[in-house]
């Protein structure tokens, strides 16, 4: 499931972006303003932004711009969402970094269209590396082989998904209830203490290198790199 930042100050707006968000299986996060917004998106690490162009506290331009130029956040990809639909702020947009822009009003569908367009074309312009390196653990992704200082690890097939949610997400905090979803499939009727025992297992099979696997109390898990 994919993270979708919704920065907007019109709640009715953002309530109805974030209800047709779930719908179409994205995991909707709002903010009502520029620097709630950056901070979401510095902690949430989402996989798009839909960013308001007028809003209080930071104008949406300015946080484009401080987000693209930010390490962490720079390869995010930014849809404006703006009432003003002259030539110079579509360019003013695409100057600072948007990657899409949507005029006001639009239809929601429209809106998902370009959602979807977006994440499909920046999922193209950047591959996933067949190996994946974080500290001493490295993951080959095409034989799906895991070693740690050089030496493999035996994973079950399950373990194996669940250091992979955790693995192309480092850093970004991965909730239990999303972990279910991803890992055991949407119609698992486990419950979160599965996720719980598993990654007990997981950091013991991986040794020094499971103490990369973070736990965020009360919410889930995050792995992050050293």
């Amino acid at each position: 499931m994919q993270t979708v930042l919704v920065v907007e100050d019109e709640a009715d707006l953002a309530e109805l972006i974030a209800y047709h968000l779930e719908k179409e299986g994205f995991r909707p996060i709002v903010a009502s303003d520029g620097n709630a917004g950056l901070l979401e998106a510095r902690n949430a690490l989402p996989d798009l932004i839909l960013l308001d162009l007028m809003l209080p506290g930071m104008m949406g331009t300015e946080l484009c711009r401080v987000l693209k130029s930010g390490e962490r956040t720079a390869a995010i990809p930014i849809i404006m969402l703006t009432a003003k639909g002259e030539e110079i702020d579509r360019v003013v947009g695409f100057e600072v970094g948007a990657d899409d822009y949507v005029v006001k009003p639009f239809s929601t569908r429209e809106l998902m269209l370009r959602v979807r367009a977006v994440l499909r074309r920046t999922s193209e312009q950047s591959p996933k590396a067949a190996t994946l390196v974080i500290g001493d653990l490295v993951i080959d992704t095409e034989r799906h082989l895991v070693s740690v200082g050089g030496k493999e690890v035996a994973l079950t097939s399950t373990e194996y998904k669940l250091l992979m949610n955790l693995a192309e997400r480092t850093d970004r905090v991965q909730s239990r209830e999303l972990l279910l979803q991803n890992v055991w499939g949407y119609n698992y009727l486990g419950d979160t203490r599965t996720v719980d025992t598993h990654l007990t297992r997981l950091r013991t099979k991986l040794g020094p290198a499971g103490d990369l696997i973070k736990t965020v109390r009360g919410f889930g898990y995050k792995l992050e790199k050293p």
